[in-house]
């Protein structure tokens, strides 16, 4: 069988009519290790959108009703505002977190709130990661705050650095990458002579908390956009936003 007829199917998707039976079984065997959904019928070989089998959605924070409202713990809160609206249940103990399973935006999904404090985030996102076989590129979103920004302001990246932010560095080093979606959520800027940790550890004002809940629901929004595809509509409405004020 000639060379080029192999290398031409690498653009699928497509119908090949015009095979003899024996290659078209070829093309799909060897087609199978590259797409998970293929399809071969009646001389007609055709590839269907694939489907993710599961979307990570981790908010970070720190256990403990000690820190339940505080700045640090923004992630957990944006987490109990999605679990609250598709009424998934994040009370399950595993992989270092308290997890839910549910569908949201038509996508199957895990809800985590890492147990392991804010700074070891990285070992419990890992865990659930390897045990879900999932990509952290394209099927991991983490939710966390972020003092460079205004109080409830949102910021979705891609990809980054961990800017200063310990549990994200965490993250980095045990996933080995710094490519994986993220929704930063506005917590506002340390005044000048607060010590760092008692500012993110703090709690928010009355006045803040009204800004802060109104982010919450834009966050859910954001993850609603990301689940159904549009990561780039959701970058261009939520970072849009900041830059328009």
């Amino acid at each position: 069988m000639a060379v080029q007829q192999h290398s031409a199917t690498h653009s699928v998707p497509g119908c090949f009519s015009k095979v003899y039976e024996a290659e078209m079984h070829f093309i799909h065997r060897f087609l199978r290790d590259k797409y998970k959904s293929i399809e071969y019928n009646s001389g007609c070989l055709k590839v269907r959108k694939e489907e993710k089998n599961m979307f990570i959605i981790a908010g970070l924070g720190n256990p403990t009703k000690e820190y339940e409202g505080t700045r640090h713990n923004v992630g957990f809160d944006v987490i109990d505002r999605l679990a609250d609206r598709y009424n998934i249940d994040v009370e399950t103990k595993k992989h270092l977190a308290l997890i839910g399973k549910g569908v949201i935006a038509g996508q199957k999904v895990i809800l985590a709130k890492p147990q392991t404090y804010m700074n070891l985030s990285g070992e419990s996102i890992r865990s659930i990661v390897d045990y879900y076989k999932v990509d952290p590129e394209t099927e991991l979103l983490v939710i966390y705050d972020d003092i460079s920004l205004d109080v409830g302001k949102l910021r979705i990246r891609t990809k980054g650095s961990a800017g200063g932010h310990n549990g994200i560095k965490n993250i980095i080093a045990h996933l080995g990458s710094q490519v994986f979606p993220r929704i930063k959520v506005g917590v506002g800027e340390k005044p000048s002579k607060y010590d760092l940790a008692d500012y993110v550890l703090g709690h928010f004002s009355k006045e803040e908390q009204v800004l802060m809940d109104e982010g919450y629901d834009q966050a859910v929004n954001a993850v609603e956009m990301i689940l159904s595809g549009d990561i780039n509509g959701a970058m261009n409405e939520y970072n849009r936003k900041k830059k328009e004020e």
